[in-house]
């Protein structure tokens, strides 16, 4: 049987991530999908976005295809600020 993950819950916790992980990689995630976005909607070649992200071709190649292995956060944080998108981090508790 498949299970369903709705599109607001964290599809990590599903896979039975540690919850803080699964922040974490939901996150990362996350951040890869808006820089895509952000590649998509300015109709950038993957050379021209590695220009301006200050890395190389084969770098945007792993964000666009979803290597999210190869990224920390702070490496995907470092690239949406070089990218222009405002971030801002919320900390709570854990219920």
């Amino acid at each position: 049987m498949t299970d369903i993950v709705k599109a607001n819950e964290n599809l990590f916790l599903a896979l039975d991530f540690p919850p803080y992980e699964a922040e974490i990689l939901q996150l990362r995630s996350d951040l890869m999908i808006r820089l895509r976005a952000w590649i998509d909607d300015r109709q950038l070649t993957q050379t021209q976005a590695a220009e301006i992200l200050g890395i190389t071709q084969a770098r945007v190649s792993d964000l666009v295809r979803g290597h999210w292995k190869k990224f920390s956060l702070d490496m995907l944080l470092t690239l949406a600020g070089k990218a222009g998108i405002r971030f801002k981090v919320t900390l709570d508790e854990a219920a």
